[in-house]
């Protein structure tokens, strides 16, 4: 920080990651709060030797300065770095300033490598909320501890984990997706074993990651690892619970992963934005490349970015007036600053490539331009909320209830047609298809294949002649 910079701040309101410090009768105990609580949380600016008076026209900071800036520095850093304070050594940047002929110290506080840090004497642990130091409660100082593994949590193996906890239907499903989008990594010539072993979803060692598993496990297998898993979706009739008609219209299952959950969540939600009139294999169609496209941005990083460790589950509502999705876990990094970044930093970064292998995703950041085009295609921006605990991303809807109750049914019914066409096309091509294969020629959910299936019998458009294998598929009429 500059002189310039710092006057700049004194001159300004109270940042989070800037706080002032009098010190006129020694260093008070609320430093070594905020020492804490910086080195937790995104780490920041102490000054010392400033005076802090609040207003009705918000703070006001008088310079008084320090009469030993010496003595103050070396007691702040020899603290700092010894462990009689705290828990873990703490580096700092120091740096004294001459500011109306006083003396002012200013210490850089980094976010600390070893958290959580307390506070030796009494084993507390505090965070930076708004521009005040807070105690945390267990639950934050869980997630501290998580944070400080952020991208590589997922990365570890599941112990006694194997190729058999694979659910190969989402497989299939995935290898569709490739070979319409980035057909050399489908690697058609290798079964499904080598399949997951070439794209190192099953390790070296013949154990699947954390990340491997979420993707694509089978239900019983992510519930045993992690027993809190579940992505729930639910579409709510009102602009908020209290205003919602009924609790919900609909509610996603609980699917068997993150991929069947993925492709579920983007067929309901293109019955709430412009979608195309006939979908892709990607959940895209020629003329749609919008508000569904910046959407499926968002989701993905939904998914690559949640805390699936925590004890609470990543949600998504979508309201009248919005679509929010809410994810345990914080932003690593301030929403401001992830808009302008470039390099991604994935709190699950497994997640994050299966996802941009078949082009679902952005190559490098965090695709963030896509998910802000949303001002652009809508007239209203994205918001970014996040606390110890919790991040959340709102997209504002432009449509009104009617229009979205009146799309829903278009949506569902145009899907639904579309969805019968396709199959039966396949149908009539390779009578002897089975299910499992049909979601992974048409990239639809096991889920859907088995609906549309079910509908096409009770219209008696097709039977099943003989036994799954070996049977085959007769068409009674178009």
């Amino acid at each position: 920080m500059t002189k310039d910079e710092l006057l700049a701040r004194l001159n300004d309101i109270e940042w989070s990651d800037f706080e002032v410090k009098e010190a006129s009768g020694g260093l008070p105990k609320s430093m070594w709060e905020t020492v804490s609580a910086f080195s937790n949380t995104e780490g920041g600016w102490i000054i010392i030797g400033v005076k802090e008076r609040k207003t009705v026209g918000g703070s006001v900071f008088i310079v008084n300065g320090v009469s030993n800036p010496e003595q103050i520095e070396q007691t702040i850093v020899t603290t700092l770095r010894s462990r009689t304070k705290f828990n873990a050594p703490i580096s700092c940047n120091a740096m004294r300033y001459k500011i109306e002929g006083k003396d002012i110290l200013a210490f850089e506080i980094p976010l600390s490598p070893h958290r959580p840090v307390a506070i030796k004497s009494n084993g507390e642990v505090y965070i930076r909320t708004g521009s005040g130091d807070t105690l945390a409660t267990d639950l934050e100082v869980d997630a501290i501890v998580r944070d400080t593994s952020f991208g590589a949590k997922s990365e570890m193996e599941v112990p006694g984990s194997s190729v058999n906890d694979i659910n190969l239907d989402s497989i299939a499903s995935y290898r569709s997706y490739l070979r319409d989008f980035n057909r050399p990594l489908s690697f058609p010539t290798l079964g499904d074993e080598e399949f997951c072993r070439k794209l190192n979803i099953v390790l070296s060692s013949g154990k699947l990651s954390y990340g491997s598993l979420l993707m694509f496990g089978k239900r019983e297998s992510v519930l045993g690892a992690l027993p809190n898993f579940w992505i729930d979706y639910m579409e709510v009739p009102g602009d908020s619970y209290t205003t919602a008609s009924q609790r919900y219209t609909y509610r996603m299952p609980e699917q068997e992963n993150i991929w069947e959950s993925f492709q579920l969540i983007m067929h309901r939600l293109r019955n709430f934005v412009d979608a195309p009139y006939m979908e892709g294999p990607d959940i895209f169609g020629v003329e749609d490349n919008s508000q569904l496209f910046s959407l499926r941005e968002g989701l993905v990083n939904f998914c690559a970015h949640s805390d699936y460790f925590a004890s609470a589950h990543p949600t998504i509502r979508v309201f009248d007036d919005k679509i929010v999705m809410q994810n345990p876990g914080r932003f690593i990094l301030d929403a401001d600053e992830f808009r302008s970044r470039i390099l991604s930093m994935p709190r699950n970064p497994s997640i994050i490539r299966l996802f941009r292998h078949p082009k679902l995703s952005e190559n490098a950041g965090y695709g963030i331009d896509k998910i802000l085009g949303w001002q652009k295609l809508t007239g209203k921006s994205v918001s970014f909320e996040s606390d110890m605990l919790i991040s959340t991303v709102t997209y504002p809807l432009v449509s009104t209830k009617n229009s979205r109750n009146v799309g829903e049914k278009n949506g569902e019914k145009n899907g639904e047609k579309n969805g019968e066409k396709n199959v039966l096309e396949i149908i009539r091509n390779t009578p002897s298809i089975t299910q499992p294969q049909i979601a992974a020629k048409t990239g639809f959910s096991t889920r859907k294949v088995n609906r549309i299936i079910a509908s096409l019998k009770e219209k008696e458009i097709i039977i099943r002649v003989g036994k799954t294998k070996g049977g085959y598929w007769k068409i009674l009429s178009d």
